[in-house]
C-alpha cells in the first residue's frame, strides 16, 4: 500500500479557515474556504419506563458522550497523521504523509497568504509582488503557480486560443541531478522558450513556433539573499513578434533549499511588458517570513 497522500483538499497552516489543493506530488495556487465536515447528529438517548429509568438514561448519556469524544480524538489522528510521539494512526486507506504549508500568517488575516498583491509560493518560501494590471488566475492548465497580464489577446498562431503579453510562473526544480544554479538555469531557458512560443501545455502551437533565438544574459544573481543565476533569450517566432525568455534558478529559502525556478515570458513588441520589469521582479522577491518587507508590496510595481 502506498504511504503518498492522495490529491486532495487540505488545511492550509498559513491561511487559517482555507484549505488548499494537494495535487499529489505538490501544493497548487488553488485554495477555497474551508468547510468542515457536517457534525453527525446524536441520537437522544433511549428512555425506559420503570423506577431505574433516570439512572439508565444518565448513564446512556454519559457514554453516548464518551463515545462521539474517542471518535473524534480518532477521526483528529488520522487527518493530523500523528500524535506528538510522531507515531502516525493505522488506517486502512492511505495516510497523510506531505508536509504542510510552514508559512504562516499574521493573527488578523492580514499576513503575506491573504495579501492580493502578492504572488505568494507556500511550497518555494517566496513571495513576488504582483504588477499593477497584472493578476493571479484561479486555476490555469499548468499546475505551477501563475501570475500573468489580466488582458488577453487572440494568439497570432491561433486565433482560437488565448495569449497573454506577461507571464511569471514558479516552480520547484525536480526530475533532474543538476544542482548548480547556473546549470540548471542553461537547461530549463530552452524548456521555457519552448513552453512559451513553441508549443503551449496542451500542444497548440500559438506563436507559429520558434524560429531562431538570441542570448541576451547569462550571469549570477542575488534573489532573496542567496546567489542565483539568470539566463534570458530574445525569442523569434513564425508567426507574431516573438518575445523575451528568462529562466532565474535559486535556492528555496526553506526546508532543503531545493533550487526554485521563476521563468519569466514576454512578449516583444508595443503589446508587451518593459523588458525592465524582469529585473525589477526579481529584485523584489522575498522570503515569506521577511518582516522588514512584509514580502513585498505588490502595489509599488508598475509594468
Amino acid at each position: 500500500m502506498s504511504n503518498a497522500t492522495p490529491p486532495g483538499w487540505y488545511p492550509d497552516s498559513a491561511a487559517p479557515g482555507t484549505d488548499r489543493w494537494w495535487d499529489g506530488t505538490a501544493w497548487t495556487a488553488h485554495t477555497r474556504p474551508n468547510t468542515p465536515a457536517p457534525q453527525q447528529p446524536v441520537p437522544p438517548p433511549y428512555a425506559s419506563g420503570g423506577s431505574g429509568g433516570g439512572r439508565g438514561v444518565r448513564t446512556l448519556a454519559i457514554a453516548t458522550a464518551a463515545l462521539v469524544v474517542v471518535g473524534a480524538a480518532v477521526t483528529g489522528a488520522v487527518l493530523l497523521g500523528g500524535d506528538d510521539g510522531g507515531k502516525e494512526s493505522k488506517s486502512s486507506g492511505p495516510t497523510r504523509s506531505a508536509p504542510l504549508p510552514t508559512a504562516t500568517a499574521t493573527a488578523d488575516g492580514d499576513g503575506p497568504a491573504t495579501d492580493p498583491t502578492l504572488l505568494v509560493d507556500q511550497l518555494n518560501g517566496i513571495t513576488l509582488p504582483i504588477p499593477d494590471g497584472w493578476e493571479k488566475p484561479e486555476s490555469t492548465v499548468d499546475k505551477s503557480l501563475t501570475m500573468r497580464t489580466a488582458e488577453s489577446y487572440a494568439c497570432p498562431g491561433d486565433s482560437s486560443a488565448f495569449c497573454y503579453h506577461g507571464t511569471v510562473t514558479t516552480r520547484t526544480a525536480s526530475e533532474t541531478d543538476l544542482t548548480s544554479a547556473e546549470a540548471l538555469a542553461e537547461q530549463d531557458i530552452t524548456t521555457a522558450a519552448d513552453k512559451a512560443y513553441e508549443e503551449n501545455i496542451v500542444g497548440d502551437r500559438i506563436h507559429g513556433g520558434i524560429t531562431s533565438h538570441e542570448q541576451l544574459r547569462s550571469a549570477s544573481v542575488s534573489v532573496a539573499g542567496r546567489t542565483g543565476y539568470e539566463v534570458r533569450w530574445r525569442v523569434h517566432t513564425a508567426k507574431g513578434p516573438g518575445g523575451y525568455v528568462q529562466s532565474l534558478v535559486f535556492p528555496s529559502t526553506v526546508g532543503s533549499e531545493s533550487p526554485v525556478i521563476v521563468r519569466y515570458a514576454f512578449d516583444a513588441g508595443p503589446g508587451g511588458p518593459p523588458l525592465s520589469l524582469m529585473d525589477t521582479l526579481t529584485r523584489a522577491i522575498r522570503p515569506i517570513d521577511d518582516s522588514e518587507t512584509g514580502g513585498g508590496v505588490g502595489s509599488s510595481v508598475a509594468p
